[in-house]
Protein backbone atom coordinates (compact mmCIF):
# COMPACT_ATOMS: atom_id res chain seq x y z
CA UNK A 1 0.00 0.00 0.00
CA UNK A 2 1.59 3.39 -0.92
CA UNK A 3 1.76 6.64 0.97
CA UNK A 4 -1.57 8.01 -0.27
CA UNK A 5 -3.42 5.34 0.27
CA UNK A 6 -2.45 4.81 3.75
CA UNK A 7 -3.60 8.40 3.86
CA UNK A 8 -6.83 7.75 3.06
CA UNK A 9 -7.12 4.57 5.35
CA UNK A 10 -5.98 7.07 8.52
CA UNK A 11 -8.44 9.62 7.60
CA UNK A 12 -11.27 7.48 6.85
CA UNK A 13 -10.74 5.62 10.54
CA UNK A 14 -10.56 9.35 12.10
CA UNK A 15 -13.53 10.06 10.34
CA UNK A 16 -15.50 6.96 12.19
CA UNK A 17 -13.74 7.21 15.35
CA UNK A 18 -14.80 11.00 15.01
CA UNK A 19 -18.42 9.92 14.45
CA UNK A 20 -18.40 7.68 16.81
CA UNK A 21 -17.53 10.16 19.58
CA UNK A 22 -19.55 12.95 18.59
CA UNK A 23 -22.93 10.32 18.72
CA UNK A 24 -23.97 11.59 22.23
CA UNK A 25 -23.75 15.65 21.03
CA UNK A 26 -25.92 14.66 17.88
CA UNK A 27 -28.17 12.58 19.97
CA UNK A 28 -28.63 15.71 22.32
CA UNK A 29 -29.54 17.86 19.93
CA UNK A 30 -31.64 15.61 18.12
CA UNK A 31 -33.20 15.24 21.48
CA UNK A 32 -33.52 18.47 22.59
CA UNK A 33 -36.14 19.01 19.53
CA UNK A 34 -38.61 16.16 20.52
CA UNK A 35 -41.61 15.86 22.63
CA UNK A 36 -41.57 13.30 25.73
CA UNK A 37 -43.44 10.86 23.78
CA UNK A 38 -41.27 10.73 20.91
CA UNK A 39 -37.85 10.51 23.05
CA UNK A 40 -37.59 6.54 23.16
CA UNK A 41 -38.09 6.36 19.42
CA UNK A 42 -35.07 5.04 17.80
CA UNK A 43 -34.37 8.10 15.03
CA UNK A 44 -32.09 10.79 16.18
CA UNK A 45 -34.41 13.61 15.12
CA UNK A 46 -38.02 14.53 15.65
CA UNK A 47 -40.22 13.73 12.47
CA UNK A 48 -41.67 17.28 13.74
CA UNK A 49 -39.02 19.49 15.82
CA UNK A 50 -40.55 21.04 19.18
CA UNK A 51 -38.51 24.13 18.75
CA UNK A 52 -41.01 25.54 21.43
CA UNK A 53 -38.83 23.76 23.60
CA UNK A 54 -36.36 25.94 23.71
CA UNK A 55 -38.67 29.37 24.04
CA UNK A 56 -40.67 27.59 26.91
CA UNK A 57 -37.81 25.99 28.66
CA UNK A 58 -35.95 29.86 28.70
CA UNK A 59 -39.40 30.51 30.68
CA UNK A 60 -39.46 27.07 32.64
CA UNK A 61 -39.11 28.23 36.05
CA UNK A 62 -41.89 30.70 37.72
CA UNK A 63 -41.24 34.00 38.18
CA UNK A 64 -38.00 33.92 36.29
CA UNK A 65 -36.20 33.70 33.05
CA UNK A 66 -33.16 32.28 31.76
CA UNK A 67 -31.87 35.71 31.16
CA UNK A 68 -31.51 36.50 34.98
CA UNK A 69 -29.69 33.14 35.58
CA UNK A 70 -26.98 34.37 32.63
CA UNK A 71 -26.99 37.52 34.07
CA UNK A 72 -26.07 36.17 37.71
CA UNK A 73 -23.98 33.67 36.43
CA UNK A 74 -21.75 36.41 33.82
CA UNK A 75 -21.54 38.61 37.08
CA UNK A 76 -20.09 36.20 39.16
CA UNK A 77 -17.60 35.06 36.31
CA UNK A 78 -16.40 38.46 36.11
CA UNK A 79 -15.98 39.31 39.61
CA UNK A 80 -13.85 36.06 39.88
CA UNK A 81 -11.78 36.38 36.34
CA UNK A 82 -10.66 39.82 37.33
CA UNK A 83 -10.18 38.95 41.06
CA UNK A 84 -7.64 36.20 39.39
CA UNK A 85 -5.90 38.16 37.09
CA UNK A 86 -5.13 40.68 40.01
CA UNK A 87 -4.22 38.22 42.89
CA UNK A 88 -2.72 35.79 40.92
CA UNK A 89 -0.18 37.81 39.01
CA UNK A 90 1.00 39.54 41.94
CA UNK A 91 1.69 36.44 43.94
CA UNK A 92 3.66 35.24 41.10
CA UNK A 93 5.87 38.40 40.33
CA UNK A 94 6.36 37.95 44.32
CA UNK A 95 7.67 34.80 43.88
CA UNK A 96 9.09 35.32 40.28
CA UNK A 97 11.33 38.81 40.74
CA UNK A 98 11.99 39.34 44.60
CA UNK A 99 13.62 37.87 47.08
CA UNK A 100 12.41 37.92 50.57
CA UNK A 101 12.58 35.89 54.31
CA UNK A 102 11.93 31.85 53.12
CA UNK A 103 10.73 32.56 49.83
CA UNK A 104 11.83 28.43 49.09
CA UNK A 105 9.22 27.30 52.22
CA UNK A 106 6.49 29.62 51.34
CA UNK A 107 6.81 28.75 47.53
CA UNK A 108 6.77 24.80 48.67
CA UNK A 109 4.04 25.39 50.54
CA UNK A 110 1.92 26.70 47.97
CA UNK A 111 2.94 23.19 46.21
CA UNK A 112 1.63 21.24 48.62
CA UNK A 113 -1.55 22.96 48.56
CA UNK A 114 -1.70 22.21 44.89
CA UNK A 115 -1.47 18.21 45.73
CA UNK A 116 -4.25 18.97 48.17
CA UNK A 117 -7.35 17.67 46.86
CA UNK A 118 -10.37 20.17 47.10
CA UNK A 119 -12.73 17.46 48.79
CA UNK A 120 -10.80 17.57 51.38
CA UNK A 121 -11.66 21.85 52.06
CA UNK A 122 -15.50 21.21 51.39
CA UNK A 123 -16.30 20.90 55.28
CA UNK A 124 -14.24 23.18 56.94
CA UNK A 125 -14.43 25.93 54.27
CA UNK A 126 -18.07 25.79 54.47
CA UNK A 127 -18.05 25.94 58.37
CA UNK A 128 -16.16 28.84 57.95
CA UNK A 129 -18.03 30.54 55.64
CA UNK A 130 -21.52 29.72 57.24
CA UNK A 131 -19.61 31.23 60.64
CA UNK A 132 -18.62 34.62 58.64
CA UNK A 133 -22.18 35.17 57.14
CA UNK A 134 -21.38 34.16 53.36
CA UNK A 135 -23.81 31.63 52.62
CA UNK A 136 -26.09 32.74 50.25
CA UNK A 137 -24.05 35.29 48.55
CA UNK A 138 -21.37 35.38 46.11
CA UNK A 139 -18.15 35.91 48.57
CA UNK A 140 -17.33 32.17 48.45
CA UNK A 141 -16.43 33.02 45.01
CA UNK A 142 -14.24 35.87 44.74
CA UNK A 143 -12.62 36.14 48.46
CA UNK A 144 -10.49 33.01 48.16
CA UNK A 145 -9.83 33.93 43.98
CA UNK A 146 -8.83 37.40 45.69
CA UNK A 147 -6.29 35.49 48.12
CA UNK A 148 -4.90 33.58 44.76
CA UNK A 149 -6.66 30.84 46.12
CA UNK A 150 -10.26 28.58 44.95
CA UNK A 151 -10.72 26.80 42.19
CA UNK A 152 -7.49 26.32 40.42
CA UNK A 153 -5.71 29.38 41.89
CA UNK A 154 -2.13 27.84 43.19
CA UNK A 155 -2.26 25.94 39.36
CA UNK A 156 -2.22 29.53 37.71
CA UNK A 157 0.38 30.68 40.17
CA UNK A 158 2.05 28.10 39.77
CA UNK A 159 1.64 28.97 35.73
CA UNK A 160 2.38 31.98 35.61
CA UNK A 161 5.23 31.74 38.14
CA UNK A 162 7.29 30.10 34.98
CA UNK A 163 6.94 32.79 32.50
CA UNK A 164 7.91 35.38 34.95
CA UNK A 165 10.88 33.43 35.80
CA UNK A 166 11.50 33.58 31.92
CA UNK A 167 11.88 37.30 31.48
CA UNK A 168 15.39 37.81 31.51
CA UNK A 169 16.06 40.12 34.83
CA UNK A 170 18.16 42.50 32.63
CA UNK A 171 14.99 44.38 32.11
CA UNK A 172 14.42 44.82 35.62
CA UNK A 173 17.61 46.74 36.04
CA UNK A 174 17.39 48.54 32.76
CA UNK A 175 14.37 49.80 34.22
CA UNK A 176 15.48 50.79 37.85
CA UNK A 177 17.90 53.01 36.19
CA UNK A 178 15.09 54.46 34.55
CA UNK A 179 13.89 55.00 38.27
CA UNK A 180 10.81 52.52 37.93
CA UNK A 181 9.55 51.16 41.09
CA UNK A 182 8.71 47.01 41.53
CA UNK A 183 5.11 48.20 41.10
CA UNK A 184 6.38 49.69 37.77
CA UNK A 185 8.28 46.76 36.65
CA UNK A 186 5.24 44.44 37.39
CA UNK A 187 2.97 46.71 35.26
CA UNK A 188 5.10 47.87 32.63
CA UNK A 189 7.26 45.02 32.07
CA UNK A 190 5.77 41.62 33.43
CA UNK A 191 2.50 42.30 32.80
CA UNK A 192 2.45 42.57 29.07
CA UNK A 193 5.32 40.08 28.76
CA UNK A 194 2.90 37.55 30.34
CA UNK A 195 -0.31 37.93 27.93
CA UNK A 196 0.06 34.32 26.69
CA UNK A 197 0.09 32.76 30.43
CA UNK A 198 -2.71 35.51 31.37
CA UNK A 199 -4.86 34.55 28.74
CA UNK A 200 -4.65 31.00 29.17
CA UNK A 201 -5.13 31.68 32.76
CA UNK A 202 -8.48 33.92 31.98
CA UNK A 203 -9.55 30.54 29.99
CA UNK A 204 -9.44 28.15 32.86
CA UNK A 205 -10.79 30.21 34.97
CA UNK A 206 -13.73 30.78 33.19
CA UNK A 207 -14.35 27.20 31.93
CA UNK A 208 -13.61 25.70 35.37
CA UNK A 209 -16.46 28.26 37.64
CA UNK A 210 -18.51 27.93 34.84
CA UNK A 211 -19.14 23.94 35.94
CA UNK A 212 -18.32 24.52 38.88
CA UNK A 213 -22.19 22.90 40.34
CA UNK A 214 -21.22 21.42 43.51
CA UNK A 215 -19.44 25.18 44.94
CA UNK A 216 -23.10 26.79 43.45
CA UNK A 217 -24.93 23.75 44.83
CA UNK A 218 -23.26 24.59 48.34
CA UNK A 219 -23.39 28.22 48.86
CA UNK A 220 -26.09 29.70 46.64
CA UNK A 221 -29.59 28.84 48.50
CA UNK A 222 -31.90 31.72 46.79
CA UNK A 223 -33.53 31.36 43.43
CA UNK A 224 -32.86 34.69 42.43
CA UNK A 225 -28.99 34.36 42.88
CA UNK A 226 -29.35 31.21 41.19
CA UNK A 227 -26.76 30.55 38.18
CA UNK A 228 -27.19 28.58 35.13
CA UNK A 229 -26.25 25.50 36.57
CA UNK A 230 -28.93 25.75 39.67
CA UNK A 231 -31.32 26.84 37.47
CA UNK A 232 -30.86 23.48 34.64
CA UNK A 233 -31.56 21.70 38.33
CA UNK A 234 -34.40 23.58 39.17
CA UNK A 235 -35.82 22.63 36.01
CA UNK A 236 -35.48 19.22 36.54
CA UNK A 237 -37.09 19.26 39.70
CA UNK A 238 -40.31 22.03 39.49
CA UNK A 239 -41.99 20.17 37.35
CA UNK A 240 -44.36 17.33 38.09
CA UNK A 241 -44.35 15.96 34.43
CA UNK A 242 -41.21 16.48 34.07
CA UNK A 243 -40.99 17.84 30.15
CA UNK A 244 -37.31 16.51 29.14
CA UNK A 245 -37.08 18.05 25.56
CA UNK A 246 -36.68 21.68 27.47
CA UNK A 247 -34.49 20.44 30.34
CA UNK A 248 -32.31 18.89 26.86
CA UNK A 249 -32.60 22.46 25.02
CA UNK A 250 -31.95 24.47 28.16
CA UNK A 251 -28.78 22.55 29.13
CA UNK A 252 -27.62 22.27 25.38
CA UNK A 253 -28.12 26.18 25.36
CA UNK A 254 -26.14 26.08 28.58
CA UNK A 255 -22.71 25.09 27.26
CA UNK A 256 -22.23 27.58 24.34
CA UNK A 257 -20.62 30.39 26.20
CA UNK A 258 -18.42 27.50 27.29
CA UNK A 259 -17.70 25.96 23.92
CA UNK A 260 -17.50 29.69 21.83
CA UNK A 261 -14.48 30.49 24.52
CA UNK A 262 -12.75 27.23 24.19
CA UNK A 263 -13.23 27.50 20.10
CA UNK A 264 -12.38 31.17 19.86
CA UNK A 265 -9.47 30.87 22.28
CA UNK A 266 -7.90 26.79 22.19
CA UNK A 267 -4.41 27.84 20.81
CA UNK A 268 -3.60 29.78 23.63
CA UNK A 269 -4.32 26.58 26.20
CA UNK A 270 -1.03 25.03 23.84
CA UNK A 271 0.86 28.68 23.76
CA UNK A 272 0.43 29.39 27.64
CA UNK A 273 1.39 25.93 28.54
CA UNK A 274 4.36 25.13 26.63
CA UNK A 275 5.94 28.74 26.15
CA UNK A 276 7.92 29.81 28.73
CA UNK A 277 9.80 33.12 28.39
CA UNK A 278 9.68 35.23 25.73
CA UNK A 279 10.55 35.39 22.03
CA UNK A 280 14.41 36.39 20.89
Amino acid sequence: MNTKAQKKVHHIVLTLFSLLMIYPVIWWIGASLKSNSELSSPGLFPSVPQWSNFTDGWKAIPGHTFTDFYINTFGLELAVMITTLISCTLVAFGFGRLDFPLKKFWFSLLMVTLMLPGQVLIIPQYAMFHQLGWVNTYLPFIVPHLLASGAGGTFFVFLLIQFVRGIPPELDESAKMDGCSWFGIYWRIVMPLTIPAIVTVMIFCFLWNWDDFLGHLLYINSVDKYTVGLALRMINDSQAGQQWGQLLAMSLVSIIPATLVFLFAQKYFVEGIAKSGIKG
